[in-house]
Parts: C-alpha cells; structure tokens; sequence
C-alpha cells in the first residue's frame, strides 16, 4: 500500500482527535483527501476493508447471546424499522425527485424503494466502535441496539445473496451437522491454548478460514458466517478474552474501511445537495428507532440511548447502492451520495454519542416526559430491599466481607455483580446477591440509594469501575461511609479525592493477615523467652 495512505490517515486521525471528535471522522475525511489528490482504492485497500468488517462481525458474534435477537424489542424493533423506513427514504426521495435535481430524474418508485431500504439500515462498524470505547458493550441499551444491528446486518446479507443471483449449494445443508461438531471441537481448542498469540491465531482461523471461508465455500456469505461462527462460541468462558485478543487488529483493519468510503468518488454539487437533506432526515429515521423502542416498554434512557447509537447510515447501504449501480439499477452518483451521507451522519452521530449522557439528563431536565406504566422486565428499577450494607463486586474479597459482615447484619446484607453465571452459584450458597454493572451509568440511574444504607463496600477489581461508582455514588448524595479496596497507593489517593471513607490496600493486608495468621498459628510452639 502507497506510504501516503498510512500519513494521510494518521495526520487527519490525530487532527480530529485533538479536537475531541472520534479518530474514525478523520479517516473518514482522509479517504476524501487522497481522493481528491488523485489516489483511487485498491485492491489490497478493499482486502483490508474487508477484513476488518469480518473480524468485527466475529467479535459481535462473540459477545452476542443468540437470545437476544428472539427478544420483541430486538427482532421487533428491527424488522418493524426497515419497513418504516424503507417507505419514509421512498417518499424523501421521490420529493427530491419532484423538487426537480436532475440526478433523482432517473428514480422510478422501485428505485426509489431500494435506496429506501439501503438507508433504513444503521453503522455496525460505527456502533460498535462507539460502544466500545465507552465500555457500554454489555450494558441493556448497548445489548438490544446491537442485536438490532446483527438483524439489520441478517436482512442485508440475505438481501445482497438474492441480489447475487447464486442459489447456496447443497453442501449448504452440511453445516447443520458441522456446525455442533466445529463448536465442539473449537470449546476443546480454546480450553488448552492459554492467551498468548496462538489465542489470536486460533481467533483469526475461525473468524477467515472456518467462517468466511466455509461459508464462501458452500455458496452462503461469508461474513454472515464469521458472525454464526462467533455466535456459536460466545458461551465459552474465554470468548471474552478471544474478543480482546482480535481488537487490536481490528481496529486498525477498519481504518482501511474507512478510507475505502472516501475512495469511492468525489461528490458532485448536486451529490452533496442529496446528502445534505439526506442528514436533515436522519433525525425522523431516530424518531423511528425510539418510537418502537417505547412500544417495547422501555425506560426513556434506555430507547433514548439506544436510538443515539443507531443515528447514522450504514456502510451496507453503500454496499447496496454500489451493487444497484453495478447492475445497471441507479447510475454510480447513486453510491456516491450514500458514502457523503454516510460521513456526514458519522460526523454528526460521534459527539452525540459521545455526550449521550448529558444530553439525556437535560432533555428529561427540560421536557420531563413520563415513564412507562409498566416496564421492561430488564428495564425494571434496581431495589435494594431493607439492605443496610451493599457490597459491590461479589469476587472473593466481596463474598469474604460478606461472610463477615453477615453476623453483624443478618438479613441486612445485599451484593452486586455482573456476572450472571456468578450469582447464581452465590444464590445456591444463600448469598443475597443481584446483578448489577456498577461501572455503567444506567445501574445508578435505575437504583434508588435508600435512606437505611449505612456502608457501600467498592470490592471490583477494575479501579476504574470503583472510581466511576464513586462518582456515582456522590452524584447521589449518598450519607453513609464508603470503602474501596486498591492494589496501588495512588489509587488511594484517586479514591480518596472523591471522597471514599476508607481505604483497603489489598496487598499490603494480604502481607500483614499473613504475618498474622503465621505468627497466631506458631505461637504455642515458640520458645519461651
């Protein structure tokens, strides 16, 4: 690949970056640049693009429980906007059309439906990235919005097979058979090859070759297999870990992707006149989103949330208005106003997601709309009962001090986890426990800090998640005393800073309950002085 491409890419990724934007809008506006002096994509470019598109749909696999997608809010919701949306870019662009822009002359209605449908869908790319970044991957909101994207992403890849004109063949039928045995097999793998680079090996095997390649192989879409593939395994415990070990490449994989949407083509005058109402439409395609996220019964953040992730255009209606032109459908511009719209909705989408936050808390401020009468079992306010002692982080410093703490408040105790499989092990030991992610906003903004809690225990292992419940916590107003525990001094000082009562030194009393219990358990056999 050209040296330029990778200083182009660097130069506008790091401009964008100083000024608090997503580096991904500086690749974005690389591809423009290099286009505009000259360069044009190429076919190692297209491979990386590629790529990274089928290594991040492995990841989502990997992080997906297929239940999810059976839910109404996630199956619901997506299948009920493609329709709406398909039918609201329809009658958009037929007015553009009778507004008089001689590139929309050539729209008849089925035209029109089928740009329709190629801006229905919503970034996976971008989505995920954004989630990503603000750790939010695991949280309800960021759970449904991407199982909506992986239906959206289910509806194109069925789309563009048909389009294809290739039926599967009859080894397509194999897979039901193979499918179970691969699982198997790669559980026995991934129990035995530890977390070194033969992970990320054995992570990129079963992404390109078992995957893409397989399914390629038996006439079905390859990147619709990497996703099946990493669907199947997200149940293993060290999925999580196969995840991380692929995102560095990923990432950088995309960054081509990027660039690739530059690429296409520079924009004529009218080109960006389409985009630019194609932007002022977005915000109906959001109302869309949330509308059928409030029919699910879900809280006003959480449609709110999900409906900020999903505003944008995706990279599979460039993929489709690409293949529409290339069938003769809708002339090349045609692709070329979704790659500026798309742009221009990632330009627009990143800082409101990257202040969703703020922005929900001074539109409830403002507007005070009312809650669902009855709510989303997932969604449900988090009760902490008569609990006057909340442990969070239920790890094994969480269970000792709540094996302590039970004598002293019997029936009074409560812990916090995440981890869905860990309480309920801690409920078949009688331990008082939910699930909770204290490090995601949406916990603290469901529960209530009642007036009886007297102590909340900070027992995570990340510092980052006790530093963020602090916050939270203070945000709150929260009367009682707060401990935390640390590994390292100045994270006392972080801790202490923002107002945490007591500070415990996991390793330092590790040392000296050692000294302690050596010296208790000697000393009826120590000489006498």
């Amino acid at each position: 690949m050209d040296p330029s491409f990778i200083a182009i890419a660097f130069g506008c990724g790091l401009l964008v970056y100083l000024i608090n934007l997503p580096p991904l809008i500086g690749f974005l506006a690389a591809g423009f640049v290099l286009n505009a002096m000259g360069y044009q994509s190429n076919a190692t470019l297209d491979t990386l693009a590629n790529l990274g598109v089928t290594l991040l749909l492995f990841s989502i696999g990997l992080k997906l429980d297929i239940k999810t997608l059976l839910k109404k809010e996630v199956w619901g919701t997506a299948s009920g906007h493609i329709v709406l949306s398909t039918l609201l870019f329809t009658v958009v662009l037929l007015a553009i059309k009778a507004v008089g822009f001689s590139l929309a002359m050539e729209l008849e209605w089925r035209q029109a439906m089928l740009m329709g449908f190629a801006l229905s869908f919503s970034s996976t790319v971008f989505a995920v990235k954004v989630l990503e970044e603000r750790s939010d991957m695991s949280t309800f909101y960021g759970r449904i919005a991407i199982g909506v994207l992986v239906m959206q992403d289910l509806f194109a890849v069925a789309f563009l097979t048909a389009s294809s004109g290739k039926l599967p063949t009859l080894w397509a039928f194999s897979l039901i058979i193979l499918l179970p045995l691969l699982r198997f097999v790669s559980f026995k793998v991934m129990s035995r090859i530890g977390h070194g680079e033969l992970q990320t090996l054995f992570a990129v095997f079963l992404a390109l070759v078992i995957g893409h390649g397989g399914f390629e192989l038996v006439g079905l879409k390859g990147d619709l297999g990497a996703l099946v593939v990493g669907m199947m395994l997200a149940s293993h415990y060290s999925a999580s870990a196969l995840a991380r070990s692929l995102f560095n490449m990923k990432e950088l994989f995309l960054v081509a992707f990027f660039l690739s949407i530059g690429l296409n083509g520079l924009p004529t005058i009218e080109a960006v006149w389409i985009a630019g109402i194609l932007l002022l439409v977005l915000p109906l395609k959001s109302v869309v989103y949330y509308g059928l996220y409030k029919r699910s019964k879900l809280r006003i953040r959480t449609a709110l949330l999900a409906t900020f992730s999903l505003s944008n255009y995706s990279e599979f209606g460039l993929i489709v208005a690409a293949l529409a032109a290339k069938q003769g459908l809708l002339s090349n511009d045609w692709a070329i106003v979704v790659s500026l719209a798309l742009a221009l909705s990632f330009v627009v989408s990143a800082p409101l997601n990257s202040h969703n936050e703020s922005l929900y808390r001074r539109l409830i401020t403002r507007f005070q709309p009312k809650e669902n009468t009855h709510l989303h079992p997932n969604d449900q306010p988090i009760e902490l009962g008569d609990a006057k002692v909340l442990i969070i982080g239920m790890g094994r410093i969480g269970q000792g001090a709540y094996m302590e703490l039970e004598q002293r408040y019997p029936g009074q105790l409560l812990g916090i986890d995440s981890d869905v499989k860990k309480i309920a092990l801690l409920k078949e030991l009688d331990i008082n426990a939910i699930e909770g992610d204290a490090s995601d906003s949406d916990f603290w903004d469901k529960t209530s800090i009642s007036a009886q809690l007297e102590y909340i225990f900070l027992a995570m292992p990340n510092h980052a998640g006790n530093l963020y419940a602090l916050e939270q916590i203070r945000y709150n107003h929260f009367k009682g005393r707060v401990a935390a525990i640390i590994c390292y001094p100045d994270e006392g000082a972080q801790l202490r800073e923002l107002g945490a009562d007591d500070i415990f030194n996991i390793y330092e009393e590790a040392g000296s309950g050692f000294a302690h219990h050596v010296i208790a358990a000697s000393t009826p056999f120590l000489p006498k002085p």
